[in-house]
């Protein structure tokens, strides 16, 4: 079985396949400071906890935007798993050409969404992933990645709004049930995720706009991207698991 492991801003998101089957996935707070052996005892402790046998996996890949973590987090898989990440960064065969102005600003989770995207939907195709930050990646139908925009979070942009003013209150992200809000906790969730779907629409429309492809595919991921994708026809497919499947089909490409 492989182990995929995907180290973002907030989340360490993980999963075990068996073949192409993604049998469980697992969550670890991100922020929080681990040494190799609390790496290796959790994940070992949270494969075992959904039934599988952790000496059945054999193999493990990350991706990680979080440099500090790395060093433990390898050393416990290697400790306790007794395999050699493979790690997604330079060198590692993709499948994607990077066209943009300078490949080695681009974060390894964009790349792996990248090839999810473009293997599972073909290209061309705009992958948006509603992260820490959300990113709009664009890439074409021979699988260059030819750009990219970067825009602040559902949650920063709420956390902006809860740490700059002093009598908001914290609230639950989720769309209203109108833009005609009558009280503060409405209004405030009404200009969050309206005026979310409203910035998602104009950029997926600039992009396609700009890079004349009218018959480009819009691919979401991330935790709150659900709300979004589920409010606007702009969004074809929302797949809360494209990280996952991309790391799985990287790690396809370099086995042996």
């Amino acid at each position: 079985m492989l182990l995929v492991i995907d180290v973002g801003n907030t989340n360490v998101t993980m999963g075990v396949f068996d073949g192409e089957i993604l049998r469980e996935t697992f969550r670890l707070t991100s922020g929080i400071s681990r040494t190799s052996d609390e790496y290796g005892l959790t994940i070992c402790d949270l494969i075992e906890h959904r039934g599988i046998n952790v000496k059945e996996v054999n193999d493990v890949i990350i991706s990680s935007v979080v440099p500090d973590v790395m060093y433990s987090l390898t050393n416990g898989i290697i400790k306790y798993l007794y395999t050699n990440p493979l790690i997604v960064g330079p060198g590692i065969k993709t499948g994607i050409r990077l066209a943009t102005e300078n490949p080695k600003q681009i974060g390894a989770d964009r790349i792996v969404d990248a090839v999810g995207a473009y293997v599972l939907y073909g290209g061309p195709v705009l992958v948006i992933d509603f992260g820490t930050a959300t990113t709009y990646d664009l890439i074409t139908s021979d699988g260059s990645f030819v750009a990219g925009v970067t825009a602040p979070g559902i949650r920063l942009s709420a956390n902006a709004l809860w740490n700059g003013t002093a009598k908001l209150p914290k609230f639950e992200i989720l769309k209203p049930k109108s833009i005609l809000a009558k009280e503060t906790i409405s209004s405030m969730q009404a200009g969050l995720v309206y005026g979310y779907i409203g910035q998602t629409e104009y950029i997926i429309k600039k992009v396609r706009e700009e890079a004349g492809l009218d018959e480009m595919k819009v691919i979401a991921t991330g935790g709150l991207g659900k709300i979004i994708a589920d409010e606007t026809d702009m969004i074809q497919v929302y797949d809360n698991r494209l990280t996952l499947k991309g790391l799985r089909l990287i790690y396809e490409k370099n086995r042996g």
